[in-house]
């Protein structure tokens, strides 16, 4: 089943929050949105779920338009929270999944073994409110993939959360793409996108600027990032040919070379310059491309 998203327009009223966005998301896919506040993430979000009908163009789920006969088969984590913070856990989780359509039965059951992949079993009974944020977040979370979507929209999924929660969460993702789950997410956290993601999307002001496999995208960028440590002065080596960007570290220096090409005369040059402890060639970043492509750092 694919997300098909062809020539879609969003206007509101003068303003223009999305741009003529074509994109197909396959089955089974883990694809990445990203782009500034503003971009357009969200409103296509919107649009998608059927929240937001689009001014022109055509979005379909498995070749049909979503409405209240297909919004079963998805799941939705929106990037402002929408608990209720009196009721309990288990009382909350319960009503927004018997709205799926799903039996009180099999909805504790499958509580149950979240709230255990999530180390939270003694939350079961407990206020939304006495939760800290991050585990509100966790079951904000449950609450989107209880009734086991076919597709799932996370937006900004990680925000909010420790290092070791974003790994419980991080890898409840992926076992929901291996079980068959077409995911679509956004993250301010361009590793995130780096790490999960195979396609991806960097909007800018509701238009698409880099499209594609996240492999062909690095290697279509063509610029390749060098790390140089070493004992003796690297300043000089900002300035060689072919080096379009520099960065000092603290063991030395991190340079943009426009080639691999490049990257091999900048060795060959630093090495008559003295002992290099190290040279690492890597491709670029995502945000090295989204600052070339858009023209600011994405934090």
């Amino acid at each position: 089943m694919s997300l098909s998203i062809q020539q879609v327009t969003k206007k509101f009223g003068s303003f223009t929050a999305v741009d003529k966005l074509s994109i197909t998301i396959e089955p089974g896919e883990m694809f990445g949105f990203l782009g500034a506040n503003g971009a357009g993430k969200t409103t296509t979000f919107r649009m998608v779920l059927g929240l937001l009908d689009p001014t022109a163009g055509e979005i379909t789920w498995n070749g049909s338009i979503i409405d209240y006969a297909t919004s079963g088969e998805i799941g939705y984590l929106p990037e402002e929270r929408g608990l209720y913070p009196k009721m309990k856990v288990k009382d909350q989780i319960v009503y927004l999944a018997r709205l799926r359509g799903m039996d009180k039965k099999d909805i504790l059951k499958e509580l149950s073994k979240w709230l255990e992949k999530f180390n939270i079993p003694q939350y079961l009974d407990k206020k939304v409110e006495e939760l800290s944020k991050g585990n509100q977040q966790k079951i904000q979370f449950i609450s989107s993939v209880i009734h086991k979507p076919k597709l799932l929209i996370l937006d900004e999924p990680f925000s909010g959360l420790d290092p070791v929660n974003v790994e419980l969460l991080k890898d409840a993702v992926r076992e929901l793409k291996k079980n068959g789950t077409t995911i679509v997410f956004s993250s301010h956290r361009m590793e995130h996108v780096e790490e999960l993601c195979e396609s991806l999307c960097i909007m800018h002001h509701g238009r698409p600027v880099v499209h594609g496999g996240l492999k062909d995208i690095k290697r279509s960028f063509g610029k390749k990032n060098v790390v140089i440590n070493a004992d003796f002065d690297l300043t000089s080596l900002q300035n060689f040919n072919g080096v379009t960007k520099s960065k000092e570290t603290t063991e030395g220096v991190l340079l943009q070379v426009e080639s691999e090409k490049a990257a091999e005369e900048l060795f060959h040059h630093a090495a008559q310059k003295g002992f290099l402890r190290k040279f690492e060639l890597e491709d670029p970043s995502l945000n090295d491309i989204f600052i070339e492509k858009v023209g600011t750092s994405y934090e």
